[in-house]
C-alpha cells in the first residue's frame, strides 16, 4: 500500500521498533512530486497529498544575497521586505489578511541564493493565494514610500540582531572573513552605511533584473485538484511576459586558500570572548561529500552527548555553548565550528580543544552506535518536517534551488542512511584537517588587545 506523507513517520517507527538492527536501512517512499515549466519559464512543482484539507503556496525566487550588487549589500533582504507592501491590486500588508484571516499563516525569508515566500491556507483559498502570488511577481508597487518604510524596518532588524545581540557581530563577520572573492562575503542581511546609500532607482533596476517568471519556483503541496491547479496556474502566471535580457550570473570563482588566517572582532555587548573558524567545503550539489560533511557536524554538536559538548562544556568547562555546521550552497559552503566560551577562559583554549575533537573525529574509529544515533536523529528530522504540506514544499525548495534537483529530496534520504565511518573520515581530512582554516577571535571590547603581524581587524 502506498503510504501517505502524514502517515509515514508513524509506519517508519513501527519499523525500526520491529528491527533487531538499529542500523537497518529503511525503505522511505518518496515525495511524489509532478514537474512542469510554462512557456514563460516559471518552473512549477506540486504535490498532492489530502491527509489534511491545507495547501502550502511557495514561491522561491533565485536571487540572494550573493546577488546583490556591489556596494549594496541587503538588497535582496530589503526587497523581502518590500514585497508585502502595495501591488496593482492589493493593499499593503494584504497577504496577512488573506492568509492570516482565514487560519492560516505567511512569510518569507531571504538567503546566500535564494528568497522565498511561503503561505499555508485551508484548501479551498488556493486560487486566492495563487492570484496573491501572480499579483505580487507582476504588480508590485516599488515607490519611494514603500523603499524609505521598508528600508528603516531592516536597519532596525540589523541593530536588534548583529548590534544588539550580544554575539550577532561574531556570527554577521563569519562570511566576510571565509570568502575573498565570491559575493557570498556580503552579509544577507546587509549593513545600514549600503543600506543607507541605495536609492529608489537601485532598487527598481534589482527588482526588474530578478523578479521575473523565468527566475522563480512555484511550489504547491497539499489538498488539491492537479488538473483545477495547472489551469489556476496558467490562468494566474502564464500571461506574464519573460523578460528580453538575460539573468546576471554569478561567476566568481572562490580561490583554495593557500594559508590559514586569523582576524580579531571586538564587541561592546558581548560579556565573554568566542572562538569560529571556518573552512571552504563544495557546493552542495555535490551530493556524497556535503551529506557526509553534515553527519560529521552533527557528530561534532549535536545535542549534549555531542563531542564539542562533552569535550569543552562538559568535561574541560572551558565553553558555555559548542557547535558546528556544514551550511552547503549553490556555490562554495562553509564548514563551521564555534564556541562561546566560559568565564575566565581565552579564545585560544577553546580553538585547541575544538581543532583535536574534529581530528580525533577525523582519524579515529567512530563507535557504530554513535554513527547510528546521529543519522537517525537527522533522518526524524528530515521525516518530522515532511508531515505537513509546508515542510514537504520546504523539502523540494532545498533540494530544487539549492542541491539542483527535486529529486534529491527523496536520494539524499537513501544516501544519508549510506554514510560510513570512511566517509566521515574522507570528507575531514579533505575539506577540513587537511585544508587551511579561517579564525575568528571574538573578544569583549574592553579585552581588544594591539593586533599581531599578520593578523586582520573587523570593526
Amino acid at each position: 500500500m502506498r503510504l501517505r506523507p502524514a502517515s509515514l513517520l508513524a509506519s517508519l517507527t513501527l519499523l525500526v521498533a520491529a528491527s533487531p538492527l538499529a542500523a537497518t536501512e529503511l525503505v522511505i517512499p518518496p515525495i511524489q512530486y509532478h514537474q512542469r515549466t510554462l512557456p514563460n519559464g516559471m518552473q512549477v512543482l506540486s504535490v498532492e497529498d489530502h491527509a489534511s484539507p491545507n495547501v502550502a503556496v511557495q514561491m522561491w525566487y533565485h536571487v540572494g544575497s550573493k546577488d546583490d550588487p556591489q556596494g549594496r549589500s541587503g538588497f535582496a533582504h530589503l526587497f523581502e521586505h518590500l514585497m508585502f507592501k502595495s501591488t496593482k491590486h492589493m493593499h499593503a500588508e494584504q497577504m496577512d489578511r488573506l492568509t492570516e484571516d482565514v487560519g492560516g499563516a505567511n512569510n518569507a525569508s531571504t538567503g546566500d541564493d535564494v528568497t522565498n515566500y511561503f503561505e499555508v491556507v485551508p484548501s479551498n483559498h488556493l486560487q486566492t493565494l495563487l492570484w496573491a502570488e501572480a499579483d505580487r511577481l507582476s504588480g508590485l508597487n516599488v515607490d519611494g514610500k514603500n523603499f524609505k518604510s521598508e528600508r528603516a524596518v531592516v536597519e532596525e532588524e540589523y541593530r536588534q540582531s548583529v548590534l544588539a545581540n550580544p554575539y550577532g557581530k561574531l556570527f554577521n563577520a563569519i562570511d566576510p572573513h571565509s570568502y575573498t572573492v565570491h559575493p557570498y562575503k556580503r552579509p544577507t542581511i546587509g549593513s545600514i552605511e549600503d543600506l543607507e546609500a541605495a536609492s529608489l532607482q537601485n532598487v527598481i533596476a534589482f527588482h526588474n533584473t530578478f523578479y521575473r517568471p523565468d527566475n522563480v519556483t512555484l511550489i504547491v503541496a497539499g489538498d488539491f485538484d492537479p488538473k483545477q491547479l495547472d489551469a489556476w496556474v496558467d490562468q494566474y502566471f502564464g500571461w506574464i511576459p519573460k523578460p528580453a535580457t538575460p539573468i546576471p550570473q554569478v561567476t566568481a570563482k572562490e580561490p583554495v586558500r593557500k594559508k590559514n588566517l586569523r582576524y580579531t572582532v571586538t564587541s561592546e555587548t558581548a560579556p565573554l570572548p568566542a572562538v569560529a573558524m571556518t573552512w571552504l567545503i563544495p557546493p552542495a550539489s555535490d551530493s556524497a561529500d556535503s551529506i557526509a560533511l553534515k553527519v560529521a557536524a552533527a557528530l561534532l554538536s549535536q545535542g549534549d552527548s555531542s563531542r564539542l559538548y562533552q569535550s569543552l562544556v562538559y568535561r574541560h568547562q572551558v565553553a558555555q555553548q559548542a557547535g558546528a555546521d556544514a551550511d552547503g550552497r549553490v556555490g562554495p559552503g562553509l564548514f563551521t565550528a564555534y564556541a562561546i566560551l566560559a568565564s575566565g577562559h581565552q579564545p585560544a583554549e577553546a580553538e585547541k580543544l575544538l581543532r583535536e575533537e574534529i581530528i580525533w573525529l577525523a582519524t579515529q574509529p567512530i563507535p557504530a552506535a554513535e554513527l547510528d544515533k546521529v543519522k537517525t536523529q537527522l533522518l526524524t528530522s528530515e521525516l518530522k518536517q515532511r508531515q505537513t504540506a509546508q515542510g514537504i514544499a520546504f523539502a523540494l525548495g532545498q533540494a530544487s534551488l539549492i542541491e539542483g534537483s527535486p529529486e534529491r529530496a527523496n536520494t539524499d534520504l537513501v544516501a544519508l542512511q549510506k554514510v560510513t565511518e570512511q566517509d566521515v573520515h574522507r570528507v575531514l581530512q579533505k575539506y577540513v584537517t587537511g585544508a587551511h582554516s579561517v579564525t575568528i577571535d571574538y573578544l569583549p571590547q574592553a579585552a581588544k588587545a594591539a593586533p599581531a603581524t599578520g593578523k586582520g581587524a573587523a570593526k
